[in-house]
């Protein structure tokens, strides 16, 4: 029988573990969808000229998109989720970003051995150009993604279609529609909560002035854009459409992985075996979740397993970078993870091979 006190600490320790997942669901939820209302925004403004010319080369794609994927953190791989899920990109930028990030295993691995962490992220990069180059050269565009379609842009060639009408918007603040009033207070909730630590980095950094940034801007477009565009694309397209399956799928899969996590013991899986660590890695690696790969990162870090291991985890793996796309897309997710974890297995085992 357990023990009252031992029972009311028990309860506390999985209500502190469940506010904690809420919380980072709301900040990646919060992000995810004010990303998406400003790729719209931007798409409007320029009538679509920023993002074809974004879709101009193939190779200009996978370029940036290993770019923000070898950022530090989630940002980078979010800002890709959704320019895919508005297919302004191909799956083999999607499958570069995320071959390229590390998620926030970055910040700690830059911490535990920088020059090592910063190697690992150019091969990283260099690894993501050639995956995404192949997978659009071996994949057809439409086999993954024709259930995309609906969630294209639209372009508005309208003389009249203006995002910031100078001169109007203190007359849309007189008798403000319940859209606007819904999405500019819930974007305010977000920032508060991002500046008082409640919800996103704890600490102040350049990651939580990025967040606060990224939101300041939502809340510029969501007070200043016409009511037609407000509705349309902010309202009826991404808080109506996006926003509630970004956040019950987010909210979904890291409470399972919470309980999986719980009663796993990751540390007991890696054998002296190297072959079974890297297999155990790859597997790990499509969890979509970053703390499961810190598991690579400390045994690196203390001599345990060779650097082929954590290439392996960090090319799999891409922390919360793919939980978004869950919502629009079950079956590209499935497959990039799939990709990445053969890209990932490969070029393990080729350094395994080597004595790396």
């Amino acid at each position: 029988m357990i023990k009252p006190r031992i029972f009311d600490a028990y309860l506390e320790l999985e209500k502190i573990l469940l506010i904690g997942i809420l919380q980072k669901t709301l900040m990646i939820t919060a992000f995810v969808a004010v990303m998406m209302l400003l790729v719209e925004y931007f798409n409007v403004q320029t009538r679509g000229v920023v993002l074809r010319a974004l879709g101009g080369s193939r190779w200009r794609q996978y370029l940036v998109a290993a770019l923000l994927g070898a950022v530090p953190g989630c940002l980078g791989a979010y800002a890709v989720v959704a320019l895919f899920i508005h297919r302004k990109v191909t799956l083999g930028a999607l499958v570069a970003t995320m071959i390229a990030t590390s998620g926030d295993e970055t910040f700690v691995m830059l911490a535990l051995f920088p020059k090592t962490a910063v190697l690992l992220t150019l091969g990283l990069a260099l690894v993501a150009l050639l995956a995404g180059w192949l997978t659009d050269r071996l994949i057809p565009a439409q086999l993954l993604s024709g259930n995309l379609e609906s969630c294209q842009f639209e372009i508005h060639d309208q003389e009249d279609c203006e995002c910031f009408p100078y001169g109007k918007i203190l007359a849309q603040w007189q008798a403000p529609s319940p859209y606007r009033v819904t999405l500019v207070v819930g974007i305010l909730l977000v920032i508060l909560a991002l500046s008082t630590g409640q919800v996103g980095p704890a600490l102040w950094g350049w990651k939580r002035i990025t967040l606060l940034l990224v939101m300041a801007f939502g809340l510029f477009v969501s007070s200043t854009v016409p009511e037609h565009f407000l509705e349309e694309h902010l309202w009826r397209h991404v808080a109506q459409r996006h926003v509630p399956r970004v956040f019950l799928w987010t909210l979904g899969v890291l409470v399972g992985l919470a309980v999986l996590v719980h009663f796993v013991d990751l540390g007991t899986l890696i054998s002296t075996n190297k072959w079974t660590a890297l297999v155990v890695a790859g597997l790990v690696g499509v969890l979509p979740e970053s703390g499961p790969h810190l598991v690579f990162v400390t045994t690196y870090a203390e001599g345990l397993v060779p650097l082929s291991i954590l290439v392996a985890s960090s090319v799999v793996q891409d922390g919360h970078g793919m939980l978004p796309l869950l919502s629009s897309s079950k079956r590209v997710f499935i497959a990039v993870k799939l990709i990445n974890l053969a890209v990932g297995y490969a070029v393990g085992a080729t350094l395994l091979a080597f004595g790396w």
